[in-house]
């Protein structure tokens, strides 16, 4: 199986923020009582700022477990989501504490539920989208 190029992993990146953006802002701004701007404003900045994580973690993930070599099952799925969300959290803790004007606790509290519902859909995005990559690679070995 070929290596990821940098155009892959941007779409990869990009594909998965705006996706998860337009999932999870409407419902946190909801929840949490702030305005819709305000969680979206949060939304594109965590959301930027994971893109860069997300092609530098993914670009890791792919030299310890290379494709092809290494199979992407289940258990190494929820081992990559759950390294990519805690790292994440880690660096989307003070962002979103300076942002809503919020204690470190209460953007801890608010990164747990984001973490809640990233999780899943981290796994299953990258399930997804690695069972999409084989078989547009498989179409285009064939009409070569």
């Amino acid at each position: 199986m070929r290596t990821r190029t940098l155009k892959e992993r941007f779409l990869h990146a990009i594909g998965f923020e705006v996706m998860g953006v337009l999932i999870v802002s409407p419902i946190a701004a909801w929840i949490i009582g702030k305005p819709l701007f305000q969680m979206g404003a949060l939304a594109i900045m965590l959301s930027t700022v994971a893109m860069g994580w997300n092609i530098v973690y993914n670009a890791g993930f792919d030299r310890l477990f290379p494709l092809g070599k290494v199979s992407r099952g289940p258990l190494l799925r929820v081992l990559h989501g759950l390294c990519f969300e805690g790292g994440f959290i880690l660096i989307g803790l003070p962002i979103a504490a300076w942002m809503l004007g919020m204690s470190l606790w209460q953007a801890f509290i608010l990164e747990a539920a984001f973490f809640l519902f990233f999780l899943p859909y981290t796994i299953a995005y990258n399930w997804l989208w690695d069972r999409l990559r084989e078989k547009w690679i498989a179409k285009k070995i064939c009409q070569a």
